[in-house]
């Protein structure tokens, strides 16, 4: 008789008494290649070797794996954003510095969008209840949402510098957010799913620049965008 823990059919090995966090990776996996709908139990089970019954216990449903997975996905995005802030050479200048940080937050934001989409589609889905009902509100969506944090930081950083002039601080974040993933989904979903790499990136850096320049009143070329 086999066990409820295990299956031979796709099996894949996993350390005693971490089987949640197997089968995070595993929806991660399945997220990366087919986006938030090939996230189900029984594909997430199958992949790491359990049994539905066994996975049934670490998530109480498809929609509380597939929150999981969505924070995974988000922590990915984090990580992409993280790597490209960290390879920056820091800017003299305290506000060139922020801008700095800001053109990089986005420009790691879209690379991981063009990168990993299902990951990105996953990061950015909505889970249900079994009502219909989304399981977050949007104060909730922000809290966990790395990338907000991140704006939130370069644009207070921007002010303390005297790059942005407070009376325009308050939701400078969705200005910011919104044209920077409008840009991720018209690449990954959209009309510019073909466009080539050198106009792709020279899309991303206009961008940045109308980000910046926004932000600043000044024009788009003053601000230091490294194309990499």
């Amino acid at each position: 008789m086999k066990s409820s823990e295990s299956s031979d059919e796709g099996a894949r090995p996993y350390h005693h008494g971490d089987l949640r966090n197997a089968l995070v990776d595993a929806a991660a996996t399945l997220a990366e290649e087919g986006g938030p709908d090939a996230v189900t139990i029984r594909a997430t089970a199958r992949a790491v070797g359990v049994t539905p019954t066994a996975t049934y216990r670490h998530f109480a449903n498809q929609s509380d794996l597939l929150h999981a997975a969505k924070h995974e996905a988000m922590d990915r995005l984090t990580a992409t954003i993280l790597e490209l802030l960290a390879a920056e050479t820091p800017a003299p200048h305290p506000a060139e510095a922020a801008v700095q940080r800001l053109a990089a937050a986005g420009r790691g934001y879209v690379h991981f969008a063009l990168a990993q989409p299902g990951l990105f589609r996953t990061a950015f889905c909505r889970p249900a209840t079994d009502d219909g009902h989304p399981t977050e509100e949007l104060s909730q969506i922000l809290a966990e949402a790395p990338p907000y944090a991140f704006l939130t930081t370069a644009l207070d950083d921007l002010v303390d510098a005297g790059w942005l002039a407070p009376e325009l601080r308050p939701d400078a974040e969705t200005a910011a957010w919104s044209t920077v993933h409008g840009l991720s989904v018209l690449f990954v979903d959209g009309p510019y799913r073909h466009v080539p790499v050198p106009e792709r990136d020279r899309l991303i850096n206009v961008t940045l620049g109308m980000v910046v320049r926004g932000l600043s009143g000044g024009p788009a070329s003053d601000a230091p965008l490294n194309a990499e």
